[in-house]
């Protein structure tokens, strides 16, 4: 039992939010993450397809998230990802929120993401206990 439990606190599940930014029309993936959390037992909300930078911190921000999980398959990472950064930070949320990002990012982009922020980069064939087991390890806890 956990000294938590021993104490009679109860933290709520862990809250994500799964993101589709920019005008990428491929949700599958977003999908198959979602349901895998939600079978962790995690809080899930998806954000539905072709949301702008601006409606995704909002949802965050709303929402309460303890991670923020954004799809990309589109190649413009290098530009919505920082919106959503600017976003959550100018809501004083960057800090209180992980951010990983799952989908198509080159190699090369992937420095530059880490730098901004992005606590992951999780590309296809990542096994779904990889992703579920790095939330786990690192959601910061909005009890």
């Amino acid at each position: 039992m956990s000294a938590d439990a021993e104490r009679g606190q109860q933290h709520r599940p862990i809250r994500c939010l799964i993101a589709k930014v920019g005008l990428d029309g491929h949700d599958r993936g977003a999908h198959v993450i979602a349901r895998a959390f939600r079978d962790a037992g995690f809080e899930v909300v998806y954000s539905g397809l072709h949301r702008a930078p601006e409606e995704i911190v909002q949802a965050a921000v709303q929402e309460d998230v303890d991670v923020l999980g954004i799809s990309i398959l589109s190649g413009a990472h290098n530009t919505l990802v920082p919106k959503v950064v600017a976003g959550l930070e100018a809501y004083d949320a960057f800090a209180d929120t992980l951010l990983i990002v799952g989908g198509i990012i080159p190699e090369e982009d992937r420095e530059e993401l880490r730098e901004m922020g992005v606590a992951a980069i999780f590309g296809p064939g990542t096994p779904m206990q990889e992703t579920i087991d790095f939330v786990r390890e690192h959601a910061p806890r909005h009890d």
